[in-house]
């Protein structure tokens, strides 16, 4: 069985910034990772939530709204993912994200917090959100991530393999 390729790379090492994550099938998936993976808190799931409402909204909305695929967070409650078509650079991710980071800091409600909007509707904390928000647009600005380290694992048998 293949190992999933997220599953390759050091989390221990990974720092908060922006990643090409993977790249196949017309499409470049963008990990915007917003803590620190296994040393600081995860996002709260109310506060990922409304992130995920209001980064989706407004990348959905944006000059680049047409290459857009998807918008979501990570199960691992660190980062969200960023889906798309077209050619972006890393640079150009990290600019689109701080515009996005910006405008949800201006923001006094979250959209879709309705029960025929959203499967969860009350599961949501817009000041949490923006705090995130704050810290990381901070984390792009002054000390900006974007290469992963890779994991490698070597058994007896001189294979190496990803410890997922």
């Amino acid at each position: 069985m293949e190992v999933i390729q997220s599953f390759t790379i050091d989390h221990t090492q990974l720092k908060p910034g922006i990643y090409v994550s993977r790249v196949d099938k017309g499409f470049t998936t963008y990990d915007l990772r917003i803590t620190t993976p296994n040393q600081e808190p995860a996002m709260a799931p109310a506060a990922i939530h409304s992130l995920e409402h209001l980064m989706a909204t407004w990348f959905r909305n944006s000059a680049v709204k047409d290459d857009v695929v998807y918008v979501g967070p990570m199960g691992c409650l660190t980062g969200m993912y960023v889906i798309m078509t077209g050619e972006y650079s890393v640079e150009d991710m990290r600019r689109l994200t701080m515009e996005c980071l910006e405008w949800i800091l201006t923001q006094t409600q979250v959209p879709a917090t309705r029960p025929e909007a959203c499967g969860n509707y009350l599961l949501h904390d817009l000041p949490m959100c923006k705090w995130e928000c704050e810290r990381y647009l901070n984390r792009l600005k002054n000390d900006f991530h974007s290469e992963y380290t890779p994991l490698h694992i070597t058994l007896e048998d001189g294979k190496v393999f990803a410890d997922a």
